[in-house]
């Protein structure tokens, strides 16, 4: 069982920045890949970034590349989301996902943090 909590959301006007994070339960943190989606108003949710468990290998959907940078410190059970440049279309409830390392599928998430971003 993992359980995740996220924080460091905001206000912040169009051009700023925010650094999300994701603290996480238990002692195999390393052993799961960890990802972030978004959710704004009325739409799905969507995927925005990922990264291995050991850091190495990050991914992150088109429309953040360029901007937005994930990370993780496994000495910390945290992963983090630096949102740079950000846009109007940015604002959106954050979550935190861990991905199980059989399945591969995210199984664990946190309650979200929300992003607004004002023009």
């Amino acid at each position: 069982q993992v359980q995740l909590v996220e924080s460091g959301g905001g206000l912040v006007q169009a051009g700023g920045s925010l650094k999300l994070s994701c603290a996480a339960s238990g002692r195999t943190f390393s052993r799961y890949g960890m990802g972030w989606f978004r959710q704004a108003p009325g739409k799905e949710r969507e995927f925005v970034a990922t990264i291995s468990g050991s850091g190495g290998t990050t991914y992150y959907t088109d429309s953040v590349k360029g901007r937005f940078t994930i990370s993780r410190d496994n000495a910390k059970n945290t992963v983090y989301l630096l949102m740079n440049s950000l846009k109007p279309e940015d604002t959106a409830v954050y979550y935190c996902a861990a991905r199980d390392y059989t399945s591969q599928e995210y199984v664990y998430w946190g309650q979200g943090t929300q992003v607004t971003v004002s023009s």
